[in-house]
């Protein structure tokens, strides 16, 4: 991978394994707006990016080969060798062929911890579109001003300092409904020692599952996705809908318990079952399996 200006832009050439429309809408993520065919708007923490793919070259407006090299490159997870982790799953389980083929530009992103804690609780029983426009509202109201592309504002998601003054009534204003009080409660959370993103890294999968279960409307799918999406557990397994219809489908062809469906998943893939669960996620969803 070479990363280099071009003008005032950043080109990133020689990418492998990577989509940028796989991996922004694969449902991971709700703080990007597609601006045109494979080219986002993507907010970060502080950081806003422009990114455009033709194919294997990717070119990246507001920001510098520094902030690229430091910030998303992380983001991105583009240091990881992905057609390797492929490979493995493929030769554990050859049935993953097809979802992978079909969807091998998809990476785990390494998102911020308190946005994607809140981005989840606010995603039970809602569709994508709903899931964004609360972020973006949140966003707006608390958070700081990043820059304008193509006319459109961006601003970050509230840090947990200005989380901290979000009251329950300022999240129902931000029509979050129920969800309303879980926030409220993540929000407190987030401001104590015990909740810190480095201590729950530390600690092992199980214990931090169980940390993030003790948050109000958090259970087993919610935690799941914040383990694997920004806390570096990927051997997570979150299982929602899409991932109940094709494990079904695929291996038990009938109801399925999802805490068997994650045993399952958990014998089969290993520390790889996040990626499995990317994988067949999409595949299932881009099917619309019923």
């Amino acid at each position: 991978m070479r990363i280099f200006n071009e003008g005032d832009c950043v080109i990133v050439e020689d990418v492998s394994e990577f989509d940028i429309r796989q991996t922004l809408e694969c449902g991971q993520c709700f703080h990007f707006e597609k601006l045109d065919e494979m080219d986002y708007a993507v907010v970060y923490k502080k950081h806003l990016l422009r990114i455009k793919q033709n194919g294997n070259v990717l070119k990246c407006e507001n920001t510098s080969v520094e902030e690229f090299e430091n910030v998303w490159k992380y983001y991105f997870d583009l240091d990881r060798d992905y057609k390797c982790i492929q490979e493995d799953l493929i030769s554990a389980d050859e049935r993953l062929l097809e979802a992978i083929k079909e969807n091998r530009g998809v990476r785990i992103l390494n998102q911020d911890f308190a946005e994607t804690l809140m981005s989840f609780i606010i995603s039970q029983n809602k569709q994508i579109p709903h899931i964004k426009a609360i972020v973006k509202s949140l966003s707006e109201k608390y958070g700081d001003y990043l820059g304008s592309i193509n006319g459109m504002d961006f601003y970050a998601f509230p840090d947990e300092l200005q989380i901290k003054k979000i009251s329950e009534e300022m999240y129902r204003e931000c029509k979050t409904g129920f969800r309303a009080p879980y926030l409220f409660d993540a929000g407190v959370k987030l401001n104590s020692e015990d909740f810190n993103s480095e201590g729950l890294r530390n600690m092992g999968y199980d214990l931090a599952k169980e940390k993030l279960i003790t948050i109000k409307g958090v259970g087993e799918k919610v935690a799941n996705c914040v383990l694997l999406f920004a806390l570096g557990y990927r051997n997570a397994f979150p299982v929602d809908v899409w991932i109940k219809r094709i494990m079904e489908h695929m291996y038990f062809e009938k109801e399925t318990d999802n805490n068997e469906i994650m045993r399952f998943a958990k014998e089969r893939f290993g520390d790889y079952g996040g990626y499995a669960q990317q994988y067949l996620f999409y595949y299932a969803r881009e099917k619309k399996m019923k």
